[in-house]
């Protein structure tokens, strides 16, 4: 049986992991990277009374993450988005377009509930240049 070759992928520049998982992983010459909410890395503070704030956050821990793992948005293939309101999606699709130019394959889903009840979440695929 063959075995993956995965690599741990981790930043200061982004929040820690709050569980027993990576912030990434690269297998072959795809990046994956957990679900990220609007933590500010600086101080581990959820940033939660301001969506417009949140999303930002969300997609600089990203970059922080792309940056680390030598990639960037212009090589995401897909993104999975949890909001907690699905009334914030306009002002989501015009902060998300500022980051994620390259328009990859996207879903988008209200939940419930996220971890420590976050607004937002994202998940990211991207391209190893």
């Amino acid at each position: 049986m063959n075995q993956c070759n995965l690599e741990a992928i981790s930043t200061d520049k982004a929040p820690k992991a709050i569980g027993p998982y990576s912030q990434a992983i690269i297998s072959d010459n795809l990046l994956f990277i957990s679900g990220q909410i609007p933590i500010d890395p600086k101080t581990n503070t959820l940033i939660n009374d301001d969506f417009n704030k949140a999303v930002i956050q969300v997609c600089e821990n990203i970059k922080s993450i792309l940056i680390e793992a030598k990639t960037s948005f212009e090589n995401v293939i897909k993104t999975t988005v949890f909001i907690s309101d699905i009334n914030n999606f306009s002002v989501f699709n015009d902060i998300y377009a500022t980051y994620f130019i390259s328009k990859p394959a996207r879903s988008l889903v209200e939940v419930s509930n996220l971890p420590k009840g976050s607004m937002i979440e994202i998940e990211v695929i991207a391209k190893i240049k």
